[in-house]
């Protein structure tokens, strides 16, 4: 599509342009001009209007078009979900021989399985024969896949079994028709997939040691020490669906803290937020804080005496405090849609706690719909003509301007 604007990058040095153009004596209809469309630039035009080279202390975060654009969506989808280690579940689902999940990563449909052996797999969740999904939701004692539209059945090795009705077929080889595979790992009680096709060693503890490298990098021994590790028991699963943009989301946690006075008064009450901080590391982010000093708040007994929130690019998030764990995974489901998948664990010793774990839960769910409104607000403004780019708090959101930094890199290679 012909470029119809040539936009002008968004250096720091626009702020000041930016704020006189939303005087009180600017219109809605001026400020809308000021949005860049992915009709006007394309939408590798939209990444290059954030500029990552600009101070914290100056710089504009990334245009509204960013968290609205269809194509962008379409963008990151080829540029950062497609590359890397990506956290699609945890290691509780596939315990077994013959346990399977599946899910959808972009536009890619998978199903994670533990074989009769119990080696860890996964494939691409589509028959061969005319493109049916095969598995649906997650389950146990699966001893093959048969696709519900004709019948073709898969061994969990993903070697072809089974192809009915074919009599009379020529030039068909029954080996090239297996389930196509992708690259599968496990690292704590984590399950990640690699749909960049890389030759992997055999060994899963091997593969568990490349990943730890690739997709935390210096920060996975500082996350084992502080536990984050296969030891934890795990408790329930629960599922959001927000409507809001998966960066939203993304935003929200890395903000230091920022909107917890404001929005989360009861975990308020059970943190020292004069004691928050935020480190950056390779592609993760580690925000820790003290619980507070006196145990009146009805969170602190689940926060216990320090709280560490790891952000690991692009869409995963860890949270370990007290003797609990829980794990955030933001997937995207549109260009103003998310489903954000939270994983809960338990130390050992307090799992047979049962008002623990209900009241812990329940002061957690308390935090998610919060939050929720929180994101959905956020969406409706992103989508205002009265808004284009924001500035960041550099105090407490260097989290959040490094994860932007992550995206503008991966969608402008």
């Amino acid at each position: 599509m012909a470029c119809m604007i040539q936009p002008k990058p968004v250096w720091a040095g626009a702020s000041r342009r930016r704020r006189r153009r939303a005087s009180p004596h600017t219109t809605n209809h001026d400020v809308g001009r000021n949005k860049i469309r992915c009709s006007q630039v394309g939408s590798l035009g939209l990444v290059h209007q954030f500029n990552p080279k600009v101070p914290l202390e100056e710089a504009l975060t990334p245009p509204s078009s960013w968290y609205t654009d269809p194509s962008f969506l379409s963008l990151e989808f080829q540029y950062v979900f497609s590359r890397g280690w990506q956290a699609v579940g945890c290691t509780e689902h596939v315990k077994n021989p013959q346990d399977f999940f599946t899910g959808r990563l972009g536009s890619v449909e998978y199903v994670v399985c533990r074989d009769n052996e119990g080696n860890l797999r996964a494939f691409h969740n589509v028959c061969r024969h005319h493109a049916s999904l095969l598995a649906y939701g997650c389950g146990h004692n699966k001893s093959c896949f048969v696709c519900p539209y004709h019948g073709w059945t898969y061994g969990l090795d993903g070697v072809l079994l089974k192809a009915t009705r074919i009599t009379g077929i020529k030039n068909f080889n029954v080996d090239d028709f297996g389930l196509l595979p992708l690259n599968v790992a496990s690292w704590g009680p984590f399950v990640l997939l690699n749909l960049e096709k890389k030759v992997l060693p055999q060994s899963e503890e091997a593969v568990s040691n490349i990943v730890g490298s690739e997709w935390l990098g210096s920060c996975s021994e500082i996350l084992s020490t502080n536990g984050v590790d296969s030891s934890l028991k795990f408790v329930c699963r629960r599922e959001y669906m927000i409507d809001c943009n998966w960066k939203v989301f993304c935003d929200n946690y890395l903000d230091g803290g920022y909107h917890v006075p404001y929005a989360h008064k009861g975990l308020a009450s059970g943190l020292n937020l004069d004691s928050y901080s935020t480190s950056i590391y390779e592609k993760v982010s580690i925000q820790r804080c003290d619980g507070g000093e006196t145990q009146t708040g009805e969170d602190y007994g689940r926060l216990g005496s320090t709280a560490l929130y790891a952000f690991v690019y692009p869409n995963f998030m860890i949270n370990r405090y007290g003797p609990w764990m829980d794990t955030n995974l933001v997937i995207p489901m549109g260009p103003n849609r998310c489903r954000v998948v939270f994983d809960y664990f338990l130390e050992e010793s307090f799992k047979d706690g049962k008002d623990f774990v209900e009241r812990s839960l329940k002061d957690s769910e308390r935090v998610q719909m919060e939050d929720i409104m929180l994101c959905n607000g956020v969406q409706k403004g992103l989508e205002s003509p009265a808004y284009c780019s924001g500035r960041y708090a550099p105090t407490v959101e260097k989290a959040m301007h490094h994860f932007h930094c992550l995206l503008y890199e991966d969608l402008s290679r």
